[in-house]
């Protein structure tokens, strides 16, 4: 990866924390696979090939990890009156209302109202201001949204 992944400075210290707690489950898996690898013959010891699969398995994630925090880049919301990176934008769809922040395609989570900047809404909304209306083609089809509110 050569390109900056940009992210909220939330996002980046939630990918931290998440790689310290990737980190610090290590030791524990390395210590069962120790154990395991005692035990004798390893082509019929379970236990270490299922330690084994899951330190390899960390061992990527956290190499993953480490790659996206290094081409990280945070970017602050604009102070401007129209939606960029980071903020949290309120839509209104027929009478419902919803907010959605815009963030990086790492920390994106639509469970949590957070939406990739690269999301057809995200880019949709993106240079918008409250009162523009938006359509989105959806697989229900397109949806309207009228923006209520830039925070």
């Amino acid at each position: 990866m050569n390109s900056s992944i940009l992210v909220t400075q939330s996002g980046l210290d939630s990918l931290k924390t998440n790689l310290v707690q990737m980190q610090n489950k290590r030791p524990q898996i390395v210590e069962r696979l120790s154990i395991a690898r005692s035990m004798g013959d390893l082509s019929e010891n379970s236990d270490y090939i299922n330690a084994r699969e899951e330190l390899d398995f960390l061992d990527s994630g956290i190499a993953e990890l480490e790659e996206l925090i290094k081409n990280s880049q945070v970017v602050l919301p604009s102070q401007n009156s129209t939606i960029s990176f980071g903020h949290t934008v309120t839509v209104q769809v027929n009478s419902n209302k919803t907010s959605f922040q815009i963030v990086g395609e790492p920390e994106a989570n639509p469970k949590d109202r957070k939406i990739s900047h690269q999301s057809p809404l995200g880019m949709a909304l993106m240079g918008k201001k409250v009162g523009d209306q938006v359509e989105v083609e959806a697989p229900v089809g397109k949806i309207s949204y009228q923006i209520v509110a830039i925070a």
